[in-house]
């Protein structure tokens, strides 16, 4: 990816939100978007480079000793700056990255897990994409696991992107008021953005020359581990999402799956959801025609294949 003839590389900003992590995989995650940098750098295809670190967990992470040294010593690379900021909350994945997109104006930013690890051509791949001025979001393919959801083999067209890894175009999450963190607090947020993105006419693409090593793993029997949280949180977000996207018959037929299952972190999500309608503090519902939304089981879009077939 080269810029335009006579123009400046883009500008970029690259954030990620912390949650006990230790300061051994922070340095980690830095590293390699540092790394990242350097060679798209050198290689004039990215712009000043800035990356904004949010903390949400109960103590901080890093000093801020800690943080200056990181700018001092990734400044030869390409790094213009290094903010961290301690939440002092738990903003959730959500909450954090909107209060990060606050700190800056680059033209775009990118979205990376703290546990995940840019390749050195991630930055530039991503690019490359966002030149399409119809791209509102461009993901990264993630390995070892790539994610099964199916996409365009031509266009890279795809119905949501993961916030694993993935560029946003600044103007157009602002214009759409960024993530709902109201309604999603962990999971489901990228599910939610990325539909809103295509609503308002944009396209969500997956570039799969742009790669980020995500530590998910497989158990014995080859399903994805989860923890407690994602168990929770995940079908927490799965009632959400059918409820804002206008699906009260999945609604209804996922409560009853969760509140009978033996798994309490299913069933305390049920009763948060209904007492949250209860309530009457549920979003309103959106998409009744079913333009952007895609609902296969308890999937979101369509998938290529299954670890555990």
């Amino acid at each position: 990816m080269t810029s335009a003839r006579g123009s400046a590389p883009p500008a970029l900003t690259v954030q990620t939100v912390l949650y006990g992590h230790s300061l051994e995989e922070v340095r980690r995650w830095v590293v390699g978007v540092a790394n990242a940098v350097r060679v798209e750098r050198a290689r004039g295809v990215v712009g000043p480079v800035s990356l904004r670190i949010g903390d949400s967990s109960p103590g901080r992470t890093l000093s801020q000793l800690q943080v200056e040294q990181m700018c001092e010593e990734f400044e030869p690379w390409g790094v213009i700056g290094v903010a961290y900021e301690h939440f002092e909350a738990n903003l959730g994945s959500a909450g954090g990255h909107n209060r990060l997109f606050e700190l800056d104006g680059a033209p775009y930013f990118l979205i990376l897990n703290p546990d995940a690890m840019a390749s050195p051509f991630l930055l530039g791949e991503l690019l490359a994409a966002a030149q399409d001025t119809t791209v509102g979001i461009a993901e990264a393919r993630q390995l070892p696991l790539e994610h099964p959801k199916a996409y365009d083999l031509r266009t890279g067209d795809t119905s949501w992107a993961s916030g694993a890894g993935c560029l946003v175009r600044s103007e157009v999450f602002a214009q759409l008021g960024g993530y709902d963190a109201e309604s999603f607090f962990l999971y489901c947020d990228d599910v939610d953005l990325s539909w809103r993105v295509r609503l308002a006419g944009f396209r969500v693409v997956l570039q799969p020359s742009a790669r980020i090593f995500h530590d998910k793993r497989l158990d014995l029997d080859a399903v994805v581990v989860s923890g407690e949280a994602e168990l929770y949180y995940s079908a927490e977000a799965a009632l959400m999402l059918a409820w804002k996207y206008s699906r009260p018959d999945l609604v209804d037929e996922w409560l009853e799956h969760f509140l009978t299952s033996p798994m309490h972190q299913w069933v305390d999500a049920a009763n948060a959801f209904t007492k949250r309608r209860s309530e009457g503090t549920l979003p309103a519902p959106i998409d009744p025609e079913g333009r952007v939304a895609q609902f296969f089981g308890m999937h979101f879009a369509r998938h290529r294949y299954s670890y555990s077939d």
